[in-house]
């Protein structure tokens, strides 16, 4: 077991192996927030896991909190080429591609991703927040971001084209909220069991018809008994009766 060090290490070598203990707290304590909750999981709990000293823990967090915040920055970024959800190739694509109907996949599919690293953290953080005054500050921090993030997405793909009618910025921005969260993705894919596929098509479909006149098809399409469905790779578009 790793005790912690009295004094910071020092040249490439010594930060690796900090970035390297950071990173084996970080996931061992996701595997514990989302197996025995957040308040049932102490530091010592997470040294434990880690295979560290629990002084190294405090050393590297000084508080749970800043754990579970490290926890959760991994999830939203990814652990192979993290990068906030800006900087990440889906969103890029979803800004860049001119077909609102294409765009809003590539942003579900994305947010997705995201949802299924997340939604297990957000069950244990919304499970204490009740009784835990950190864990409802995090909570509320957290969904602050994450509302502005999908206000930034709605304002793209509402540039690509026409809101429905009446349909306000922030009204776009809560049904993004409540269709693309974690407890939805939770809800119908960790507990009833549907693919990570479907829970990205319906939600896609469902988004478009919430936000956009004519779900988002091209004008020729609508009423027609048809959907234009087209691969975000860029495939051929294909038309499917409905």
């Amino acid at each position: 077991m790793e005790t912690v060090k009295s004094s910071t290490q020092s040249g490439p070598t010594g930060r690796r192996r900090a970035r390297a203990t950071r990173s084996r707290i970080t996931k061992a304590a996701a595997v514990l927030f989302s197996e025995r909750g957040y308040t049932r999981t102490t530091m010592a709990d997470i040294a434990a896991a880690a295979g560290v000293a629990v002084q190294t823990v405090y050393f590297v967090f000084h508080t749970k909190t800043e754990v579970l915040d490290s926890a959760y920055s991994l999830a939203v970024m990814g652990e192979d080429d993290p990068a906030v959800p800006q900087d990440q190739p889906w969103y890029r694509q979803a800004v860049a591609e001119p077909d609102v109907s294409i765009a809003l996949h590539l942003v579900v599919d994305g947010v997705s991703e995201i949802l299924r690293r997340v939604a297990p953290l957000d069950f244990a953080v919304r499970t204490a927040a009740a009784a835990d005054p950190d864990a409802s500050a995090f909570l509320a921090r957290n969904e602050g971001m994450r509302a502005d993030g999908y206000r930034e997405m709605v304002a793209f793909l509402s540039r690509k084209c026409p809101p429905r009618e009446n349909l306000t910025e922030a009204r776009a921005t809560d049904l993004m909220l409540f269709l693309a969260s974690p407890g939805a993705y939770r809800a119908l894919v960790l507990e009833r069991g549907w693919t990570h596929a479907e829970w990205v098509a319906w939600t896609s479909g469902a988004l478009a018809q919430q936000l956009f006149e004519g779900d988002g098809r091209p004008a020729a399409l609508r009423g027609s008994g048809f959907s234009s469905s087209r691969d975000p790779d860029g495939g051929e578009i294909q038309h499917e009766r409905e």
